[in-house]
């Protein structure tokens, strides 16, 4: 059987492996106060542009996301505006709930969250006659790529970043596939323009290549500050630490990172241009490495004799919503054999 079901179902890729047990014998210091983060740290600004730049490392996305949510949100009172569809919205456990602070969402348009839906909300919020009896929003949740694939240009994220500043929010950018979303063939945006808009985003490692971690970058001193208390007191605080650093630093060395996610998106273009030459229209069109159809229960179990992919909903009586999810570690062969099997239907 071949996976095709999420993006973090193999270890890490061979180089981070090659150098990792090259490095096995080594002793380092312990949370992420060692060699390899302050590699990771100092390449990582580079490639954001930024000197004074704060990068943290922690282990997962949920983690990551509540950790600096948590940071942002200094009042007991405050909340974050999301999409109904947002990542911390429909697949946390309520984890950002379980802070004590709310989520307050609005309807997406493709997973996607505009500036005039930030600016109608905190109209009524700021004019609501019961203002004392509701949550004040401080903060603004994005996914970059969205749950669905799609991505946000560069003049929607400079939009936010203008409505944010409007409303003194902070902007706050969940890139767990982040190097997927830089690959879209529709993409006008770089991370410099990310970490320049926003508050706070984090380079998505454990999706893209990593066998575990994910690297923060904050811009807000505000943010920042007793971020590492944060990052303890909610267990993130990784005593081998350098476990991270070592793999950012052998992603981001020769732009490992983006090699390879690129090549991940090039796989999932093919897989979409077979779906669409069999007479399949994708149920979001997406340009990154997941792919949605609404397929028909016969062409569901035919694929599934080959293949593992991961259903959503039955959209209808006769048709299940489906993901298809290419990655870093999709083999040419895998991607033919898919191809095969959708020319087929």
């Amino acid at each position: 059987m071949i996976r095709y079901n999420n993006d973090y179902n193999h270890g890490m890729h061979p180089e981070i492996l090659k150098v990792l047990t090259e490095d096995n014998n080594n002793a380092y210091g312990g949370y992420c106060k060692d060699e390899w983060c302050e590699e990771a740290e100092t390449t990582i600004k580079n490639v954001v542009g930024d000197k004074n730049a704060n990068v943290h490392f922690l282990v997962a996305g949920t983690q990551t996301n509540f950790i600096v949510l948590s940071a942002m949100l200094r009042h007991p009172f405050n909340s974050v505006i999301s999409v109904d569809s947002g990542h911390i919205v429909v697949h946390e456990s309520g984890a950002v709930e379980n802070t004590g602070h709310k989520v307050e969402t609005v309807p997406g348009v493709d997973g996607k969250l505009s500036a005039s839906q930030v600016d109608e909300f905190m109209r009524n919020c700021n004019n609501s006659p019961t203002y004392e009896h509701i949550t004040h929003p401080k903060a603004v949740y994005i996914s970059y790529p969205t749950e669905f694939g799609t991505i946000y240009s560069l003049a929607e994220l400079e939009a936010l970043r203008e409505v944010c500043d409007k409303y003194d929010l902070y902007l706050y950018v969940d890139g767990a596939r982040l190097g997927y979303g830089l690959a879209a063939s529709n993409c006008d945006l770089t991370i410099k323009d990310i970490h320049r808009l926003s508050d706070a985003f984090y380079i998505g490692g454990t999706k893209c290549g990593n066998f575990i971690g994910e690297a923060v970058v904050i811009k807000s001193t505000e943010v920042n500050e007793d971020f590492r208390n944060y990052m303890k007191m909610n267990g993130a605080l990784l005593a081998k630490g350098w476990l991270i650093g070592l793999q950012y630093s052998v992603q981001f060395r020769d732009g490992l990172y983006f090699d390879i996610t690129e090549a991940a998106v090039r796989k999932a273009d093919r897989i979409q241009e077979a779906f669409e030459e069999a007479g399949f229209t994708p149920f979001i069109k997406g340009t990154t490495n997941q792919l949605f159809y609404a397929l028909p229960k016969t062409a569901m179990d035919s694929l599934s004799r080959e293949f593992i992919f991961e259903f959503d909903h039955w959209v209808d009586d006769n048709h299940g919503l489906v993901r298809f999810c290419t990655s870093w570690a999709t083999t040419d062969e895998e991607t033919e054999a898919l191809i095969k099997a959708v020319k087929s239907l």
